[in-house]
């Protein structure tokens, strides 16, 4: 049976109507219209669905809308905007890090969450953060480029 959810999304507050097991991938892209988390694999495997929820990154097709509220969800569409990108954005714009665009959102959103932990990330590090995302465009040395970039801008911008 349906159920009214109050979300916090972007820095918004909504409240969607679904069932408590709905995957929180379907209420971003068909309630509140967000296109940037893609459906992969819907298993968790994939990451092209990965959102930030309280700053963590999660696969949100496997993520139940119930457990969802009370949790500040960020999406791609929440990072940054036309003109004033994110700087994990910026620098994978730089770097050409994007091919297709299918994979890509759920990365920078991984790596966003890495560099918030660790701001000076080895490769190991920023791979192991990579892990479960599957990219077949083999940009991978670009990606890499581009998260050490953003470091780097990042640590430079810090006061």
């Amino acid at each position: 049976m349906p159920e009214t959810f109050a979300l916090r999304v972007n820095g918004r507050d909504c409240e969607v109507r679904a069932e408590p097991a709905t995957p929180l991938l379907y209420v971003l892209r068909n309630d509140l219209k967000l296109k940037g988390a893609r459906f992969g694999c819907g298993e968790g495997q994939c990451g092209a669905c990965t959102v930030l929820l309280d700053g963590n990154p999660v696969t949100s097709c496997d993520t139940p809308l119930w457990s969802a509220p009370d949790h500040e969800i960020i999406t791609i569409e929440g990072l940054g905007r036309a003109g004033a990108l994110h700087p994990v954005q910026q620098a994978f714009v730089e770097a050409q890090a994007i091919q297709c665009g299918y994979c890509i959102d759920g990365i920078i959103l991984a790596a966003v969450a890495l560099l918030r932990r660790d701001p000076s990330p080895s490769d190991e590090a920023i791979a192991a953060a990579l892990d479960r995302h599957l990219c077949r465009c083999g940009t991978h040395v670009r990606i890499l480029r581009a998260i050490r970039a953003a470091a780097r801008a990042m640590r430079e911008a810090k006061p």
